[in-house]
């Protein structure tokens, strides 16, 4: 078995979104890091197939804290990155977010965390969201029902109440290009990437991690290791020994998201915002070609797919997930074209308990965790990395993060972040909606 030489500080499994930008955040403060990923380029796991929304709108004060100054970082990418690519740059498309709601006072929790951090949002009463979007179906039809149910379609007596825009949304119009823009920036402050490069084994003594080792026979030797894999995640976890001290776990979910033609009532230019309707069950954003993607936002009448080795997912679309989507999109916009041929994508993404992630330190020594971070967190990738450098250099000079949270200030709006809120010990977070929404 070959051994490397220590030639940098930091290994970092996982090239996707939050990889990346953790290894740029580090490179930036004199972190040399490796980042190791069983694909052939960065970015080509489920980072490539993530809806890739920005939004603000979250139930806990520190999602949306994050959430806030990520799209900050968003709107000022390219000066973020301070490098060029080749490539081109991932362009943030501040669309606005449209989230209709049923009942009084629904998004009064998200709309005091917008007031504490002063963060704009419109609220639209029923007339108002009408004028906006008058191809809209405005009755209500919660809660979300397949269309086997025997009311489904039925409207509800009481239409919708009205709805919160939400300016400080939208969309990144190529995910995958998002992470070689990061691997530059990385690159030019020192980072590695090694690609078809596949973890078997997290090499440890009994109180501190050593390096890795790859299935190729190579071994890799650093003081620090993160794990940022995505949907694999909880078997890295496992490789490390680190999971007995996890009061949060993570596991894989398998999801499906479906493009079809914007509805002849819609155009891009008018209408092309980002939508979330918890009383349907779907978002919506406009996608190229005049395209409209639909997703679901996890409500109790789809089944959840956990994965148990997302190696082998079933890459192929449901039918019946299809028909349960589109038709539930179909009740808020009755124009919306269902093809007779499917088109979307399948993956699976990284869930935690409460469908918060976890950003935190291990029992480990040196073994750190940027996991959980399911479909909700690629818009807070530009902050994560920082939130993450920052964990980790006050923990390997001695912080105990468990005992004294290691806090972060924001550098846009200057909010202190305790990190400590992602803890893997926390209990499970009530104020979560238990959804992709986070």
């Amino acid at each position: 078995m070959s051994r490397s030489q220590r030639d940098f500080d930091a290994i970092i499994i996982g090239a996707g979104l939050i990889g990346a930008s953790i290894a740029y955040a580090l490179a930036k403060r004199g972190v040399r890091p490796v980042v190791l990923d069983k694909n052939a380029v960065a970015g080509a796991g489920s980072t490539v197939n993530s809806s890739a929304v920005v939004r603000t709108a979250y139930s806990t004060w520190d999602g949306t804290a994050l959430a806030y100054e990520s799209y900050l970082h968003w709107r000022q990418w390219r000066e973020f990155l301070g490098v060029d690519d080749e490539r081109g740059f991932a362009r943030f498309v501040e669309t606005g977010m449209i989230v209709p709601f049923e009942t009084p006072g629904d998004l009064d929790t998200q709309l005091a965390h917008h007031r504490a951090l002063d963060i704009p949002f419109e609220e639209w009463d029923l007339a108002t969201l009408g004028k906006r979007m008058p191809m809209l179906d405005l009755q209500s039809f919660c809660p979300p029902k397949r269309p086997g149910d025997a009311n489904f379609g039925v409207p509800n007596e009481a239409p919708l109440c009205g709805a919160v825009y939400f300016p400080t949304s939208g969309y990144v119009n190529d995910p995958q290009l998002t992470v070689h823009n990061l691997q530059c920036a990385a690159e030019a402050h020192g980072a590695r990437f090694q690609f078809n490069a596949q973890v078997t084994s997290i090499d440890r003594d009994a109180e501190r991690v050593q390096g890795v080792s790859l299935d190729t026979g190579e071994s890799l030797i650093a003081p620090v290791v993160v794990n940022a894999s995505g949907p694999h995640s909880a078997a890295i976890n496992q490789l490390a020994g680190v999971l007995e001290d996890m009061s949060i776990t993570t596991r894989a979910l398998r999801h499906e998201v479906y493009y079809v033609p914007m509805p002849p009532s819609q155009s891009v230019e008018q209408h092309g915002f980002v939508i979330a309707d918890s009383d349907i069950g779907c978002y919506s954003r406009p996608d190229v070609g005049d395209k409209l993607l639909v997703g679901s936002m996890d409500p109790e009448c789809d089944p959840q797919e956990w994965i148990a080795d997302p190696d082998h997912l079933d890459r192929n679309i449901s039918g019946d997930q299809w028909k349960a989507q589109l038709y539930r999109m179909a009740q808020r916009m009755p124009d919306l074209p269902i093809p007779d041929r499917s088109s979307g994508v399948v993956d699976a993404y990284d869930v935690s308990d409460d469908w918060i992630p976890v950003y935190d330190r291990s029992s480990l020594d040196g073994f750190y965790m940027a996991v959980g971070t399911s479909g909700n967190q690629f818009k807070n990738a530009p902050l994560v990395g920082q939130l993450m450098a920052e964990l980790i250099i006050c923990c390997e000079q001695g912080q105990d993060h468990d005992v004294e949270p290691v806090s972060f200030s924001a550098p846009m709006t200057g909010v202190d972040l305790d990190i400590g809120f992602y803890s893997r010990k926390r209990g499970i977070n009530e104020g979560s909606s238990f959804t992709v929404m986070g």
